[in-house]
């Protein structure tokens, strides 16, 4: 079976896909991980965020979102891949993989940017994705910045 990933911008989504979104990332990111920074960042607004998301019929079983930064990091990285997160019952199966091939195939050649948490580096690394700097503490958890580079 081929799962082919809902995308949409802010302005596109129904009250029912944002609750199950948000429920998800709140989930995870709030009750399971402990995470002590807001959520809810205005990014998810932004004319060109564009979510990403995999369900099984009313349960997002994963989801991450695409922003479109005017002053990136690295120059020619305009998008930043973030709010990676896959539904507890979900783990394991490439749910993560099939979004991120999503969202490579969808920029093209195009650099992308990500901050990810540490223990989950050599997912980001196995498509493309090189680490730089040293790793930090974001919202209470060890994070790395990661660059795939153009046509990566």
């Amino acid at each position: 079976m081929r799962l082919l990933p809902v995308v949409k911008p802010w302005s596109l989504l129904t009250t029912d896909e944002l609750y199950a979104i948000l429920k998800l990332r709140t989930d995870v990111f709030f009750l399971e991980q402990k995470i002590d920074e807001t959520e809810l960042d205005d990014r998810d607004r932004e004319p060109g965020t564009r979510h990403y998301w995999l369900a099984e019929g009313p349960i997002v079983t994963s989801y991450l979102r695409v922003l479109q930064d005017a002053e990136p990091e690295h120059l020619d990285a305009a998008h930043v891949v973030g709010r990676v997160v896959v539904h507890p019952g979900h783990r394991g199966v490439g749910l993560a993989q099939v979004l991120l091939q999503r969202v490579i195939d969808d920029v093209g050649d195009r650099a992308l940017l990500l901050h990810a948490q540490d223990y989950i580096v050599p997912l980001y690394a196995r498509f493309g994705f090189v680490p730089f700097g040293p790793s930090y503490p974001e919202a209470g958890i060890a994070h790395q910045s990661m660059y795939r580079p153009a046509g990566g």
